[in-house]
């Protein structure tokens, strides 16, 4: 049995480097069931070495010419002993050490001879809870496809009879409807016109916004300011983990006439600036910008593969009121997701790879240090189940995803919905970074501001290392102390003297 490839697939297969690995993981807390020995981990791994007939993609290998990646092919054996490991640390429940340990585990890619997933269990020497450690290649699935994997391994209630993992899982085909050769390539030359039309369209609104004609377009790529986050992606990763109360999210949203998207942007803007200021950044004279993933897939569409685009995001700049910067987010949020919506998919998929084609040869030719990134950070939210799941008879507390990094560097921020939680995962490399866990506790203080800010206008944040010109300043604070003056001396002019 032989998959094809898609474009975008197989970019994540040409792009992939031991510097930048181009898989994607996840980090799942579980609870020991009750009564569970020491041996219950150990024979937990052993049982998932027994389901070695996996489905498609997990039975596949990429088929390559020289490098490039012709198909996925299904291969007769597994190596089960790679595909599902074992591990050992003290303490599961010490976040900042287990977020080392993941780190090293993100850090190699995965061996190209063999299907491109693994799973890692950690065991742990003390406490009732353990860890799963999941990574798996972006070629294999969007963040859509990914999950609905992920949650099919789940369930609602203990199940160890009927117990299946993810991999062995029969996966749904659907039987296309079969077309009229001539009709179908009517409509294959149809939709390529109209995506080579649009994808023209895109950077001639671009080259208008370069040029300063209409500045109300989409950013110009490589708009990123250079920071310790960005520059040439390197070996080595820092890890880190938060947790929001999306119901609060979703609540602030509707008072705020805001998606729940553009407030998390707007905490991890905040966050990301107090961040930087940490590390010497004081001057910022214009926004940061975030990459955005954006769906393409059609409303109940259940494809593997990749249909997504990433497209950059102005953030916002100038305020130290958090509900400004809110606005400001959401206007330039809103400025993106029209012009996707007014495109077709391809286009945005193809646009999306010719830009992410000029950061990589400048990543080949180790120039990335000396060129502006695409944009400082990537933030992506992607929908999990919204009720308790197990894992055979394992409570699953939380999941974390942890993604990839664009080349050009920056923080990859990836938030995953369980329950009435967001779980965040960040990941960025280690050069200048030896810990991310101040981020992550800025995200959730900027959250707090916030929600208050709604309710209390006088909180402002404290400053962030932003750079506003003060001669343009001191001439609107010069006119509107003129205008001030004028007014004042008008209101005496009308008022009666008093004797």
């Amino acid at each position: 049995m032989t998959r094809k490839i898609s474009f975008l697939d197989r970019a994540f297969w040409i792009t992939e480097s031991d510097s930048n690995p181009k898989h994607v993981a996840c980090l799942q807390l579980l609870e020991l069931p009750a009564g569970a020995g020491e041996d219950y981990l150990p024979n937990l791994a052993e049982q998932f070495r027994r389901f070695d007939k996996p489905s498609s993609p997990f039975n596949t290998i990429v088929e390559q010419m020289l490098g490039f990646p012709l198909r996925l092919v299904t291969v007769r054996e597994l190596d089960m002993q790679y595909h599902v490991q074992l591990h050992i640390i003290d303490d599961v429940g010490d976040k900042a050490g287990l977020n080392r340990f993941v780190a090293k585990l993100h850090e190699p890619r995965l061996d190209r001879d063999k299907p491109l997933w693994q799973y890692h269990l950690i065991q742990s020497r003390q406490g009732g809870h353990f860890a799963i450690y999941v990574k798996i290649h972006h070629m294999y699935g969007d963040g859509a496809a990914l999950i609905r994997w992920f949650q099919a391994g789940y369930r609602e209630q203990p199940d160890i009879d009927g117990f299946t993992p993810v991999w062995a899982l029969p996966q749904p085909f659907r039987q296309r409807r079969p077309k009229h050769w001539l009709s179908g390539l009517i409509s294959s030359a149809w939709h390529f016109l109209r995506t080579v039309v649009d994808l023209f369209w895109i950077l001639f609104r671009l080259l208008v916004k370069l040029v300063r004609i209409n500045d109300h377009y989409m950013p110009i790529p490589f708009s990123g300011t250079r920071t310790v986050l960005t520059g040439q992606v390197k070996p080595g990763r820092v890890v880190a983990v938060a947790d929001l109360d999306f119901t609060r999210v979703q609540a602030l949203s509707k008072r705020m006439r805001a998606s729940a998207n553009e407030i998390l942007l707007c905490c991890f803007d905040i966050g990301v600036h107090r961040f930087l200021k940490d590390y010497g950044h004081h001057s910022f004279k214009k926004a940061l910008y975030t990459n955005m993933p954006i769906n393409l897939r059609k409303p109940g569409e259940q494809t593997g593969g990749n249909k997504i685009a990433i497209v950059p995001v102005k953030l916002a700049h100038g305020e130290m009121d958090p509900y400004l910067r809110l606005r400001q987010i959401i206007e330039n949020h809103r400025i993106v997701k029209n012009a996707a919506k007014r495109s077709e998919p391809g286009a945005f998929s193809y646009y999306t790879i010719l830009i992410q084609a000029v950061a990589l040869v400048v990543e080949l030719l180790h120039l990335s240090d000396w060129f502006k990134p695409i944009a400082n950070i990537l933030i992506s939210n992607v929908p999990g189940p919204s009720q308790t799941r197990y894992l055979r008879d394992a409570k699953l507390l939380a999941a974390y995803p942890i993604s990839t990094i664009t080349p050009g560097g920056g923080v990859n921020i990836t938030l995953l919905t369980y329950g009435q939680t967001a779980n965040i995962g960040l990941v960025c490399c280690n050069t200048h970074i030896s810990s991310l866990d101040s981020m992550a506790h800025y995200f959730v203080e900027a959250f707090e501001m916030l929600d208050k800010c709604a309710d209390d206008p006088s909180l402002n944040i404290e400053d962030i290392g932003e750079w506003v010109d003060d001669e343009v300043k001191s001439i609107v604070d010069d006119e509107l102390k003129h205008a001030q003056d004028e007014a004042l001396d008008k209101e005496l002019a009308r008022e009666p003297m008093v004797h």
